[in-house]
């Protein structure tokens, strides 16, 4: 019987990184801080899919990627589809720079993080300026962007701390 906790409890405990990306999905929490400064803004979303698919990328998998990404155009009022082919195209740039990296370190995974961004926001991009009449602010996008990027590295650090804290990161 300690045995069958021991192991649910792990497998609750491994489940964290889904969680937050559902949670974040969910609850339209948004990662503005307009109410502060009036560009700070950033994708938490895109950092955790990153992160999460160049470590283990079956702890995410790419159906809860796309479903979390249904979900989020459902709560946010956005064109079925945006989210999660943005969230997808994030985690295939970063299942391929997984396949292609030697020695993952957070120099290799901040800089190629770039890539991530500016693929998913070139379909976020096209998606929306071809198939919705919503309204781009390219400023609002660019800091976004940039914010998202100059972040990473403090969200490296908490997620690679809960990886070894929780054996997830076992095998690096």
């Amino acid at each position: 019987m300690a045995i069958i906790f021991k192991n649910f409890k792990r497998q609750f405990v491994n489940l964290g990184p889904l969680i937050l990306l559902y949670f974040l999905a969910i609850t339209e929490l948004d990662t503005e801080f307009s109410n502060y400064f009036t560009i700070l803004s950033f994708n938490l979303q895109f950092v955790i899919i990153y992160y999460w698919m160049l470590r283990d990328p079956p702890l995410l998998g790419n159906g809860h990627v796309f479903f979390a990404g249904i979900i989020n155009d459902i709560i946010m009022g956005l064109p079925m589809g945006t989210s999660p082919l943005t969230y997808l195209v994030t985690a295939f740039v970063a299942i391929y720079i997984k396949n292609v990296t030697v020695k993952m370190t957070l120099f290799t995974d901040w800089f190629t993080f770039i890539i991530a961004i500016f693929f998913a926001n070139l379909t976020y991009l096209l998606l929306i300026s071809n198939f919705s009449e919503l309204s781009i602010t390219y400023s609002s996008l660019f800091y976004n962007s940039l914010f998202t990027f100059l972040f990473y590295p403090l969200f490296w650090v908490i997620f690679n701390w809960y990886g070894i804290l929780t054996g997830i990161h076992r095998n690096d």
